[in-house]
């Protein structure tokens, strides 16, 4: 075989290998959960979100890179093998605002959605990601009482967190964006201050049970005083008004016996000496004395009345005729 063959087999196959380079890496498809950036001798001038068939120059002139736009996960704090969690302590530790120490660990949701800066405005995004995500949640742990972080306090700090994260996210320009943050977990480091802090808990809300006792009884015996203050108000009021109506009734009668006075004084002043013997001496039996200071008899009318039959009516009369 001629050395002439040889060189045009080399140049042959040399063409066919171009030619399946062209065939192969002038096409590319997106599906319709990707995107993907043109990239033309190392720099990024188009990005594709459209799904479907698309074309481009061959490599090595221009190639493709196909990012997902799914949500993705990362996991702060732990990781997960063979379906069994594994904590990282030096990560998770973290010091409260009154000086606790506590383990945190959280899932913070993401996507891409700026593909170009993600490529290429840092060497490795997730790893700025996870290191903003640790400073987010130190920061505002590090502000948070412990009875914040274990309690009632972890919605709050969960949000707290987010816009934190988020911000950083903004700053640094990666072409992300930042879903949710929520928290896996969040206790003490071992099992002796944890029985320590329930039992600090459970006094806490022992305390609050009784004080919410006290205040119920406080509120009872209240609730009681005011309804009797009420009530002798009430009666005080009446008697007021009883008194008043009272003193007007006697005002009343003292200015018709006034007027009657002024007509007929001597009778108005025996009159009103009997009456008022009739109301000191009601049941006194009166005697008739001389000036010699003998009893002298006189008709017994008191008895008379207490013992004379009764007087028959009309229709008694009648039914006798």
């Amino acid at each position: 075989m001629s050395v002439k063959r040889i060189i045009t087999m080399i140049s042959m196959g040399i063409l066919g290998i171009l030619l399946l380079i062209v065939g192969f890496t002038t096409w590319y498809t997106v599906d319709e959960s990707e995107q993907a950036v043109v990239i033309t001798f190392g720099k990024a001038n188009t990005e594709v979100t459209n799904s479907g068939l698309h074309f481009k120059l061959p490599w090595p002139i221009q190639h493709v890179e196909i990012l997902s736009k799914e949500t993705f996960s990362l996991k702060f704090g732990y990781k997960q093998e063979d379906g069994e969690v594994v904590d990282f302590d030096p990560e998770t530790k973290m010091i409260t605002g009154d000086e606790y120490i506590v383990l945190t660990d959280l899932v913070v949701q993401w996507k891409i959605t700026e593909p170009t800066k993600y490529l290429f405005h840092s060497e490795n995004p997730k790893e700025i990601l996870h290191d903003a995500t640790s400073a987010s949640i130190r920061s505002i742990i590090g502000s948070s009482t412990i009875d914040a972080a274990l309690t009632d306090g972890k919605a709050e700090i969960e949000a707290e967190t987010r816009e934190l994260l988020a911000t950083l996210v903004d700053k640094y320009d990666i072409g992300i964006v930042i879903q949710g943050v929520k928290l896996q977990d969040v206790e003490l480091p071992n099992a002796e201050v944890r029985a320590a802090f329930t039992a600090v808990t459970d006094a806490r809300e022992t305390k609050n049970t009784k004080i919410n006792e006290a205040r119920k009884y406080e509120n009872q015996k209240s609730s009681e005083a005011i309804g009797e203050r009420d009530a002798i108000i009430s009666r005080a009021t009446g008697q007021k008004t009883a008194r008043i109506e009272q003193a007007r009734g006697d005002v009343s009668l003292f200015n018709k016996l006034h007027a009657e006075y002024k007509d007929n004084k001597e009778i108005t002043r025996e009159r009103l000496i009997l009456e008022t013997l009739e109301q000191v001496l009601p049941k006194a039996k009166i005697y008739i004395m001389n000036d010699n200071g003998e009893t002298v008899k006189y008709l017994p009318l008191q008895q008379l009345e207490n013992t004379s039959p009764p007087v028959p009516t009309k229709d008694e009369e009648e039914d006798d005729e």
